[in-house]
């Protein structure tokens, strides 16, 4: 015991020692910061310049050092050499610039992850070291110099006491990290290469939304030349989604990822409609690609008849073989409809100034040409006229008058069923909803933007790096601003960022047209044909990590298929890679949903539980009178075991859309009798997103996890708009407790 005493002290040691040299480096950023805003907005612009480029520097190194407080250091590898090597969140390195803690992401650090018995890879010990805030709580040794040894079996858990540990902790509202615990499947898949789309498949609590999050930390760790500059983009089903992840990239040391959901992709579009599952599914088919081209094509058309004018008094005409020619040669350019509107234009203009030079028994030449053509663009007749051959037109205005027309639908998508051409007309005005978001990116690409000022913007940027580099680093030689916390590169990258310009989260954010160098899409399985297709178009390079489980699909256009999503898209450039351990569903649980799933015919993933935990599902009959009581009963009950004043501990009631206005109110009203009316009073003024306790739909639950889950009459889940599947997502939500409470008959395999 004494032993382990010693131990634990020593731990300490070292662990207080790499927080106070954190502690300095964030009192030297602090300071630098505050010199940089102190010396105030004077000197030349060059100066002031400089002067915001340190101020960008220092600030995103002292928010990325104070997002590390947590666990900073988690694990020491001992070698056959006799060295030790300590591995946390981010690298660390003392006065004389020798490492003291490395960060997990570097080579260096693989091993921490992947060494076993089998293939040590040089350590002899692999230690966990459990912290709380800045103390160390308790040690887990992995003695690996086990020669001979067989290689563990998939279940087999590194760090199993701190994974456990970790598991067995309440939910905060926000997604945890499992930096200090990730195993050796998990690693292989996070340090993949970045070419070509790796789809993680696997099933509910594999852990593949943290795996994604860590993949995404590594890849800009370790191509951050090639990803800082284009960025990384990341797709969530959904804003809680997001609000529940936003916390692990920084706590990883990584602040530069665009992250959105598909409802917010296109810049200046908040879809917020609701279609129904049908009109979703229709919209969502990839024949829509030549639907909204079509809808594009037929605003190019010949004029019934000639159309005559006048200009000055002559009689001039918009003759119906000049518009059909003018076209075509406007067709050729290959640009979006309304770039090559302007060959059309110039074609046509030419045209009836040679006209009016007929009339006037001359060949018209320089200025006087100029004159007459200026005067036939902004004559009204003539302007009418083009535009009914050539209408400019934006994505909205094209998408809007299509979907309000019967008439325009039946004559652009003619393998469209009557029914299903009736599922998407709507009324003009209607709100946007996220299945429009992929028809009007795809029309956005097919009517063009003027992309003048970023393709020149981007030619100067090319042509200035190489002085911004210079320059730079004749200010760090010069002034020794710089203290070693930023090097030339750092400085120079953010002189082409300061300014009236943006960082590159920024600008990718609010460009339509940015192309990332790495997407990352979670519940992949959601997406729609026309979904991928806009993603696709945002990586021309295709470097995709695509998560999700083809047995969890509830949307009407996502997929049971990932070679049928896929191949239409990356052809033969993707590969898939399984995750098989669960490791937030208790087995009991786990189980229950596995048996549920294969009754019902879902393409489920081979799983294996990590744990066990007692009294993990329990069923609880009620009537159909009584279901609403006997359910908010359970999760107030629940609530009393796992909610905390503190803000920790996670309860939710998942139930049909029609269920959940009356199952909130019971709650609300029961809830002061049973908790105490201090902590309803702030369960009740949580954001639904954020809350404690509360009533949420299968969809709202997709991706996130709670302590307990009370599921109401699974039956109707079943049968609702997502099926099986959303049964099977929402019973598979708790880390420790899941009780049915049912009126209606339990679906096959639910329970034993």
């Amino acid at each position: 015991m004494s032993g382990f005493g010693d131990e634990l002290r020593s731990e300490q040691a070292v662990v207080d020692a790499l927080y106070a040299r954190l502690d300095v480096l964030r009192s030297t950023a602090r300071g630098r910061l505050g010199d940089v805003r102190r010396a105030g907005p004077s000197g030349s612009p060059q100066n002031r310049s400089e002067r915001d480029a340190f101020a960008t520097l220092y600030g995103d190194r002292l928010a990325q050092l104070e997002s590390v407080e947590e666990r900073l250091v988690f694990g020491r590898l001992d070698a056959t050499d006799g060295s030790s090597r300590y591995v946390g969140r981010i690298g660390l390195t003392d006065d004389a610039h020798a490492s003291i803690l490395t960060d997990w992401r570097a080579p260096a650090a693989q091993a921490f992850y992947r060494a076993t018995s089998a293939r040590p890879d040089g350590v002899v010990r692999r230690r966990h070291l459990v912290t709380r805030r800045r103390t160390v709580t308790g040690i887990e040794d992995e003695l690996l110099d086990l020669a001979g040894a067989d290689a563990p079996d998939a279940s087999t858990l590194s760090g199993e006491g701190a994974l456990l540990a970790s598991l067995a902790q309440g939910r905060t509202g926000r997604m945890g990290d499992i930096v200090a615990t990730i195993q050796a499947e998990q690693d292989a898949i996070i340090r993949s290469s970045l070419t070509g789309a790796l789809v993680v498949q696997g099933g509910p609590g594999t852990g593949k939304t943290a795996v994604a999050l860590h993949r995404a930390a590594y890849l800009l760790y370790a191509h951050r030349r090639v990803l800082e500059r284009s960025g990384v983009l990341l797709v969530g089903p959904s804003t809680s989604f997001l609000r529940y992840i936003d916390q692990v990239l920084p706590s990883l040391g990584e602040t530069g990822v665009v992250a959105t959901t598909i409802a917010d992709l296109v810049p200046g579009i908040r879809a917020r409609g609701v279609d129904s599952p049908e009109a979703a599914r229709v919209k969502g088919l990839a024949l829509m690609q030549r639907v909204v081209r079509r809808a594009v094509r037929t605003r190019e058309r010949v004029p019934a008849r000639d159309v005559p004018i006048r200009l000055d008094g002559r009689a001039l005409t918009i003759r119906r073989h000049d518009v059909r020619e003018a076209i075509a040669r406007a067709r050729r350019t290959n640009k979006a409809h309304n770039l090559a509107r302007a060959t059309f234009v110039r074609e046509m203009l030419g045209r009836l100034a040679d006209q009016y030079g007929t009339h006037l028994g001359e060949r018209l030449v320089d200025q006087d040409r100029a004159d007459v053509v200026e005067d036939l663009r902004v004559h009204r007749d003539v302007q009418v006229a083009l535009n009914l051959a050539w209408l400019p037109m934006s994505p909205q205005w094209l998408l809007e008058d299509l979907l309000a027309k019967p008439h325009r639908i039946a004559e652009l998508a003619p393998e469209l069923s009557a029914r299903e051409r009736a599922a998407i007309v709507r009324p003009k005005g209607s709100p946007w909803t996220p299945a429009d978001v992929p028809l009007l990116d795809e029309a956005a690409e097919l009517l063009g933007e003027d992309d003048q000022v970023a393709r020149a913007q981007a030619r100067a940027e090319t042509a200035e790096r190489a002085e911004a580099l210079e320059h730079a680093r004749q200010v760090l030689a010069s002034t020794g601003a710089g203290g070693g916390m930023v090097d030339a590169e750092q400085l120079a990258e953010r002189f082409a960022t300061t300014g009236p310009r943006l960082t590159t989260a920024e600008r990718a954010q609010a460009d339509r047209a940015w192309t990332y160098g790495h997407v990352v899409v979670d519940e992949a399985q959601e997406l729609s044909a026309m979904a991928w297709r806009a993603l696709a178009r945002r990586c021309p390079t295709r470097s995709f990590t695509i998560v999700g489980d083809v047995a969890q699909t509830s949307s009407p256009a996502g997929t049971r298929s990932w070679a049928r999503a896929l191949e239409p898209v990356f052809r033969d450039s993707w590969r898939i890679d399984e995750l098989t351990v669960n490791y937030r569903t208790p087995s009991l649980v786990a189980d229950a949903a596995q048996r549920f799933a294969h009754a019902s015919g879902l393409p489920v993933s081979p799983l294996v539980s990590a744990r066990d935990v007692d009294d993990a599902l329990a069923v609880v009959p009620a009537t159909q009178g009584t279901l609403v009581d006997s359910a908010v009963d359970q999760a107030l009950t629940l609530a009393s075991t796992f909610v905390g004043s503190d803000g920790a501990g996670r309860v939710a009631l998942v139930a049909v859309p029609s269920r959940v206005a009356g199952l909130r109110d019971a709650l609300a009203a029961a809830t002061p009798g049973r908790l105490g009316a201090d902590l309803a009073a702030t369960l009740a003024a949580q954001p639904q997103d954020d809350a404690q306790l509360v009533v949420l739909t299968p969809q709202e639950v997709k991706g996130l996890e709670y302590d307990a889950v009370v599921l109401v009459e699974p039956a109707a889940i079943a049968h609702g708009d997502g099926g099986a599947s959303d049964l099977y997502v929402a019973a598979t939500r708790p880390t420790r407790r899941l009780v049915v409470v049912h009126a209606e008959e339990i679906p096959a395999g639910l329970v034993a």
